[in-house]
């Protein structure tokens, strides 16, 4: 099931289950994962998309191997708040997905993940080659991270 409002998709994952969290873009897809106390988000790998079909296939085995509780996909809003091509992609893709899983989904606007992604690297020194392998598990923790951040402060009040 997508959910759109973040509260309610906190509500239907299961307790003490981790997170993974999903920078899609159009040629790769960044995956990280969070732990069971839904704390910290890892970025963990990025996939070369194929087909959706494929695509969902490699997410779900790697959901299934973790026993994921809930996908925090990222939404690539334009910087003004408006909803652009990419939105309406990714919003299909959650669509899609949760076709073929019960596993709850929902959305984090990811606007300058990539760019603090970047410049974390940057700051670490790592090399452009490197970068380029790693910039998309890594936005994906940093979406991922913000919802936790989310869910930590929801808990508190």
């Amino acid at each position: 099931m997508v959910f759109d409002k973040f509260e309610d998709f906190a509500s239907a994952c299961p307790p003490h289950t981790p997170w993974v969290g999903l920078d899609l873009g159009t040629k790769t897809i960044g995956v990280a994962i969070s732990d069971l106390l839904l704390a910290t988000a890892t970025p963990n790998h990025t996939i070369k998309r194929k087909k959706f079909n494929q695509d969902a296939t490699t997410l779900l085995d790697f959901a299934a191997q973790r026993s994921v509780g809930g996908f925090v996909l990222g939404l690539p809003l334009n910087m003004d708040g408006t909803e652009g091509p990419r939105v309406q992609a990714t919003r299909a893709f959650a669509r899609n997905l949760s076709r073929l899983t019960d596993v709850p989904i929902t959305f984090w606007d990811e606007r300058l993940s990539t760019v603090a992604a970047e410049r974390a690297l940057l700051e670490a020194d790592t090399t452009r080659k490197r970068r380029a392998e790693v910039i998309d598990h890594i936005a994906a923790g940093y979406i991922l991270q913000g919802a936790l951040d989310r869910l930590r402060h929801i808990r508190k009040g």
